[in-house]
């Protein structure tokens, strides 16, 4: 099972810009152990970082994909760097911005920053979460000999759904 880290695609500009929001509930299980309670002071739940690096990945992929119609299998390739400002706890929306920097046969590089907005106040109040470089390689294209399954193993149907349930399918 895979799993996905957006709930829901928000804007999807062929080419140029995807955004999609996350919610961030309690009832999600990765947020019980960051950070348990400890002897000194009480739970902390928080999103943990590579997590939100996975959403914003899974956000640009479907922006890098959709910009050649999915006739590529795209994989990130190597995250160019991620800088943290604040953090996101159960009861906040994340929400991913994606913008396109390059595309061509081999791959894209992707600009992405990322908000956290308190759901109760509104998107008004968003503060800046993070600002994420994402590369990916379009591996159609670069195989140097290995041999992949023919069928698009990336944008399975968890993805495509996603992107139906949003508004943006086929």
């Amino acid at each position: 099972m895979r799993w996905i880290w957006i709930d829901r695609i928000l804007e999807l500009d062929k080419g140029q810009r995807c955004v999609a929001v996350k919610n961030i509930s309690l009832a999600e299980d990765v947020l019980h152990d960051h950070f348990p309670a400890t002897s000194s002071r009480p739970a902390m739940p928080v999103m943990p970082n590579p997590l939100i690096v996975e959403g914003m990945a899974q956000t640009a992929g479907i922006l890098v994909g959709h910009a050649r119609n999915f006739a590529e299998k795209v994989i990130l390739a190597k995250i160019g760097g991620a800088e943290f400002t604040d953090i996101a706890v159960p009861g906040q929306t994340i929400r991913f911005t994606a913008e396109i920097d390059r595309i061509d046969d081999a791959g894209a590089s992707i600009q992405g920053h990322v908000e956290v907005f308190d759901s109760a106040i509104g998107p008004a109040q968003a503060r800046p979460l993070a600002k994420i470089e994402l590369l990916f390689s379009h591996i159609d294209q670069n195989r140097a000999g290995l041999d992949f399954p023919e069928h698009n193993f990336v944008f399975t149907e968890q993805f495509m759904g996603l992107l139906q349930r949003s508004g943006f399918g086929e």
